[in-house]
């Protein structure tokens, strides 16, 4: 269970004030080194801390000249060192960011951009054309701002469209005025900072209200849960607008000083981590699955599979020892992903316990964790050096957990209270006070237990909330929906495991008996017409809400007293 520290010795983690004292002091100490490395084109560019620091003070500059500090912006796109100064910009000169998931269909992330009264727009090149071509269901847009805007058609939205690039030009003549506004302005850590919409429709989902003090918390959290520091090198890979990404990724990286390269396209991935060669990668289990797999097939592929289990055995029993020879036995294997390749934190749904110990063996060391983005979202991570395979970790620094037991059972709901807890749900006080107990704990909506050595074991859900494993969150209510039949009588959305563990969404259905038509057909006819109106409700869905298994009960629902179906008995 207790893993080797390889950063023993790893200084202790600067304890940040702010976001904006983040990246001033970041720059103070880590000048020259480069902060990111990105694509443009086939080239490997570097942006280095000082750069980065002076670009988020150009921006949030501009924003004062152009008249529009403190408002409302969107922000979305593939992951960019200007998406991050863009973001940090507005929240650090007073304003409020909604970061919006860059897979939205484009009508829903025009919705939640109303929804939010935005009344500005950032976006990557992805983006150029598509919003500005809406501007008549954006009637409170006051700017279209494009990080990069070459093809972006300024015609679309007269006055309206102008460059990240401009932005740094203008706050840059600004400050050589002698303009100092941006980092003398007064920071309220309790003022409303971002509005983070989980995932659903505009019509489901609940805007998740931060602030300096929660991204703060979680900042500081996430490097002290950690013993790393500025000798590691990072491959970003997941949305850079979920708050995992940008906690652990982002803002905790960047105050340890580490260098982040950042991958340019999913297909690309194993060629861009041969040229990063990072140590660390911070994860969904999606990946890390992938990455077991292609690791055991090559060594299928060889023949090697006896073999390789034993000298993992052999390397298990030298660890207990305390020799660690696993770099030199598994060196060949680990060429696959750079060869530096030590650390990954992985969080967003659970992971397999026998691959956090395969991967362990052969000299990975992965720190599970947990996190609800209404945590900012870190509750829980694995340490180096007790590294449990089957728990979820223990709080972090600050934060409190306890179980509210259930009646009759061992486990219970798993509540949360920190600095990290979010202010509310935006425009929802209903749902707010349902999710807090009278003593300000965070009801997470997740059932489990916690040893007595302080570790956090996740056991079901009791949120309604299926955790794919990508990491993306579907709300079963929002499926069910579409599906309006009158030959259907009852119905549900679950997730079942496949045989890999994976929760593949699944309709069960309760045909219902009364219905004239059902009458004269066969159970096998009424399924053949089910998945028909499935499959067309598919069709007008993004592939990852995709129901993929439709399947018939012949009874009804157990339900509770309030003639609800217990969801919790679906298997």
């Amino acid at each position: 269970m207790k893993t080797y520290n390889r950063l023993k010795g790893a200084p202790k983690p600067h304890v940040i004030e702010n976001l904006r004292e983040l990246l001033q002091s970041a720059a103070d100490r880590f000048e020259s080194n480069p902060v990111y490395t990105y694509k443009v084109g086939d080239k490997w560019v570097d942006m280095s801390y000082r750069e980065y620091f002076e670009r988020v003070c150009d921006v949030g500059t501009a924003l004062e000249a152009l008249g529009i500090v403190g408002e409302r912006f969107a922000i979305i796109g593939d992951t960019h060192p200007y998406w991050m100064v863009g973001f940090e910009a507005v929240i650090n000169s007073g304003g409020i960011i909604v970061p919006l998931d860059r897979d939205l269909q484009l009508e829903e992330a025009v919705g939640f951009m109303n929804i939010a009264d935005c009344t500005n727009v950032i976006y990557t090149g992805k983006f150029n054309k598509k919003f500005t071509a809406m501007t008549d269901k954006l009637p409170k847009i006051k700017h279209f701002i494009a990080i990069d805007d070459e093809g972006e058609d300024s015609s679309l939205a007269p006055g309206k469209v102008i460059s990240m690039s401009a932005l740094v030009k203008m706050g840059a003549e600004e400050r050589a005025k002698g303009n100092n506004n941006f980092l003398t302005r007064p920071i309220d850590m309790e003022k409303l900072a971002a509005i983070l919409f989980t995932s659903g429709t505009t019509g489901t989902s609940k805007g998740v209200m931060l602030n300096q003090r929660n991204f703060t918390a979680a900042t500081n959290c996430s490097d002290q849960s950690m013993s790393f520091d500025s000798r590691q090198v990072y491959l970003s890979v997941l949305p850079v607008h979920h708050t995992y990404e940008l906690t652990c990724a982002q803002h905790g990286i960047i105050n340890l000083g580490s260098h982040i390269y950042i991958n340019d396209n999913l297909r690309h991935f194993m060629r861009n981590i041969n040229e990063a060669k990072p140590d660390t990668l911070v994860l969904v289990p999606l990946f890390c699955e992938t990455f077991y797999k292609k690791i055991w097939e090559g060594i299928r592929k060889r023949g090697l599979e006896k073999k390789v289990r034993t000298v993992m055995a052999v390397s298990d029993a030298l660890l207990k020892v305390g020799i660690d020879l696993r770099e030199t036995f598994f060196k060949e294997i680990k060429k696959e992903f750079g060869g530096r390749l030590r650390n990954i934190v992985v969080g967003g749904a659970p992971l397999d316990p026998k691959i956090i110990k395969d991967f362990y063996s052969m000299g990975i060391d992965v720190f599970e964790g947990y996190g609800i983005t209404e945590c900012s979202p870190l509750v829980a991570v694995n340490r180096a050096g007790a590294v449990n395979f089957e728990s979820a970790g223990q709080p972090c620094e600050g934060v409190q957990v306890k179980i509210d037991p259930i009646e009759g059972d061992t486990e219970g709901e798993i509540l949360v209270k920190g600095d990290n807890v979010m202010m509310g749900y935006y425009n929802n006080p209903e749902a707010t006070a349902a999710v807090f107990t009278e003593d300000g704990f965070f009801r997470t909506g997740d059932i489990g237990h916690i040893d007595r050595d302080n570790y956090i074991y996740i056991t079901g859900r009791k949120k309604n909330v299926i955790i794919l494993s990508n990491g993306k969150n579907i709300y079963p209510e929002e499926l069910e929906s579409h599906f309006k039949l009158n030959y259907i009588k009852e119905l549900v959305v679950i997730g079942r495991p496949n045989h890999k563990g994976e929760p593949v969404l699944t309709l069960i259905a309760y045909p219902d008996p009364d219905w004239e038509e059902n009458k004269g057909m066969s159970s096998d006819e009424i399924l053949t017409r089910l998945k028909e109106d499935v499959n067309a409700v598919n069709r007008d869905l993004p592939p990852y809400k995709h129901i993929n298994s439709v399947e018939l009960r012949d009874t009804e629902f157990e339900k509770n007293a309030s003639k609800k179906i217990k969801r919790f008995l679906i298997r």
